[in-house]
């Protein structure tokens, strides 16, 4: 639980440094930006960014231990960063920079379309209470789509492969 509370107060941090605007104490848009975090490592490492399971809610992922986060002692990110590594930064920030834009209920739509939250709403009605835990493995289904985003270059990652192949053509 520690990497999951870690990786959320960097996202927070991380937010509000490429934003520069507050991210104030916006629970559901903290849940989907930790769902596409998650996501977006499984499609750039193969990995969980975070042990923690989601759990299949009526609006989304939800990780039970971020339920109250605001609430409940909340301490921003103080520089101590030594639980994430130079790689969990940069899923962060990358998916701030894809995602941090959207509205809270834009990124629940968003992931109303995710496969893995399908899955773990299977047999529930739109408005029933469901907690079945959101599989890693269909969140790496999910992840099989993504187009990975480089913030640093300001490219999806499967473009530079088109530009070496110009660069290798043209020399």
């Amino acid at each position: 639980m520690g990497k999951t509370i870690d990786v959320a107060k960097y996202l927070i941090y991380a937010y509000e440094q490429i934003s520069n605007s507050r991210f104030e104490t916006q629970e559901l848009k903290l849940q989907k930006l930790m769902y596409f975090a998650q996501r977006e490592s499984f499609a750039l490492t193969g990995e969980a960014l975070f042990p923690s399971d989601f759990e299949g809610w009526v609006h989304g992922p939800v990780l039970v231990e971020l339920r109250y986060f605001f609430e409940q002692d909340y301490i921003p990110y103080d520089g101590d960063s030594s639980a994430l590594s130079e790689t969990d930064k940069y899923i962060i920030e990358s998916v701030i920079n894809k995602y941090g834009q959207y509205d809270a209920w834009y990124l629940r739509n968003l992931s109303h379309e995710e496969f893995s939250w399908k899955n773990s709403r299977d047999g529930l009605d739109d408005s029933e209470v469901g907690n079945k835990i959101i599989s890693k493995d269909d969140i790496k289904k999910d992840a099989e789509k993504v187009r990975v985003y480089d913030h640093q270059y300001d490219m999806y990652l499967d473009e530079f492969d088109e530009f070496n192949e110009e660069a290798y053509i043209a020399g």
